[in-house]
């Protein structure tokens, strides 16, 4: 295998916005723990003239070829190219596409860049994002009941990140702090539309990150309490206790991932609106 210093080359080429490439490659790429991939990402080539620069940055730097394109003359000289110089080259859709077109028996129609076409479901996704910027960290309270989806926690239980993530996949979501001592907004514990979701995580895991929050802020000692061990253990249950009075569903966040977190968060989603009644 062509490496260095425990590094290769990853040339990942598409016609439309390189998305589903680099999931893809990623997640392959990371079982790998002794290895760095060195991405060289090369977005919406559509033409020979930009293949043409993208064909002699993989021969400068020879490594795996992925690519999602979907024009063949494009196809087969990359892979004409990468047979050429022996490096190895893949198309990531090719063989889906070829199984789609087995069972469905039709071709496909060659619409480059079509899982991004501006539909209701787009506009869908921007309405949610739009809403969950509105409503981040306890704003506007009043408008909850229009969530789809309302995440509780204390600070640092990646509430945002995690907004933000479910609203890209066009849930609305809001999210609202859980701080001992100050009273949660009443709406908040009158929903009736929205699922409620409390996030949280070991006092150990939230001390550690919150010094590393405080350390990239550059903060002093005033914030004893925000690390305090007792007085983050104390937050904890009292999040938990708010959480079985409202009867809302916990989720360990300590040792899962954002796209975890949105995934367990989405399946909540899904089964409470398919059990939910007929109106």
């Amino acid at each position: 295998m062509p490496t260095s210093n425990n590094y290769f080359h990853l040339h990942l080429v598409s016609d439309s916005t390189g998305e589903t490439l680099i999931t893809v490659a990623r997640a392959v790429a990371a079982q790998y723990a002794n290895v760095t991939p060195v991405e060289h990402v090369y977005p919406l080539v559509r033409s020979q003239k930009q293949l043409d620069r993208v064909l002699d940055e993989i021969e400068e730097a020879p490594g795996i070829v992925l690519f999602t394109l979907l024009e063949k003359d494009l196809v087969s000289r990359l892979e004409d190219k990468c047979k050429g110089i022996n490096v190895p080259s893949l198309s990531i859709i090719g063989p889906v596409m070829q199984l789609f077109e087995a069972y469905l028996g039709a071709a496909t129609t060659g619409r480059v860049g079509a899982q991004h076409v501006l539909n209701a479901e787009y506009f869908k996704r921007i309405d949610a994002l739009n809403y969950t910027m509105m409503h981040d960290d306890g704003q506007h309270v009043e408008g909850l009941e229009e969530a789809d989806v309302v995440l509780v926690g204390v600070s640092r239980t990646s509430k945002t990140p995690t907004s933000i993530y479910l609203a890209n996949r066009g849930i609305r979501t809001a999210n609202v702090p859980l701080v001992p001592g100050i009273p949660v907004p009443a709406q908040l514990e009158t929903l009736t539309q929205p699922l409620v979701v409390s996030l949280h995580a070991t006092p150990e895991r939230l001390i550690q990150v919150r010094q590393n929050r405080l350390l990239t802020m550059g903060a002093g000692s005033g914030n004893d309490t925000y690390i305090d061990k007792q007085a983050v253990a104390d937050e904890v249950a009292f999040a938990r206790k708010l959480s079985a009075k409202n009867n809302w569903p916990l989720l360990d966040v300590t040792r899962r991932s954002i796209e975890e977190t949105a995934a367990a968060i989405m399946k909540l989603y899904s089964d409470r609106q398919r059990n939910r009644p007929l109106e």
